[in-house]
């Protein structure tokens, strides 16, 4: 498991940065072993909020006959994560293709947000990928923000420019 641990880099060594951050390191590393550091670069809490103020205007905005395919805003962000790549993909292969059907069948109650596909025989389920600070880093959030945003106001038939720009602040 990875154990985030704030340091300062002073006088040519890592320090943690608190008391608590000494104690979790103390309570979570072997004194003289090597550890490898990994730099974590805080997403903007900002670019964070604009997104979703973002995808909820144009969720409100969308047209009726595309609406119904999206239930609330979160269907329409995760289905735009499968629709940019920005998913985790599986694939089954079975016996013949009324097998595949039934798998798929089965499958499709496990999680609704998945796209899930017969292709002959074989079954592919995509699932969307977390975005999430711990899951997805600043330059991958900034990149899917940019393609999801872009996705969703093409939708609605928004230039991305002006949706993003204007995003959040009707009310």
């Amino acid at each position: 498991m990875l154990i985030p641990v704030a340091c300062l880099w002073k006088n040519g060594a890592f320090i943690p940065a608190t008391s608590y951050q000494l104690k979790r390191c103390q309570e979570h590393f072997e004194d003289g072993k090597r550890y490898a550091l990994i730099e974590h670069q805080e997403r903007s809490i900002n670019s964070h909020n604009h997104y979703f103020a973002a995808l909820h205007d144009a969720w409100q905005n969308l047209p009726e006959d595309i609406g119904v395919d999206f239930p609330t805003v979160e269907h329409l962000r995760k289905r735009a994560l499968i629709s940019t790549g920005y998913y985790d993909q599986r694939s089954v292969v079975c016996a013949d293709n009324e097998e595949a059907r039934r798998v798929a069948a089965f499958i499709r109650p496990m999680d609704e947000f998945a796209l899930v596909a017969v292709n002959g025989p074989a079954v592919v389920v995509r699932t969307p990928k977390s975005q999430t600070y711990r899951a997805m880093d600043r330059k991958t959030f900034s990149e899917s923000k940019e393609k999801v945003l872009g996705w969703v106001w093409d939708l609605v038939g928004v230039d991305p420019d002006t949706g993003n720009r204007e995003a959040g602040q009707a009310a």
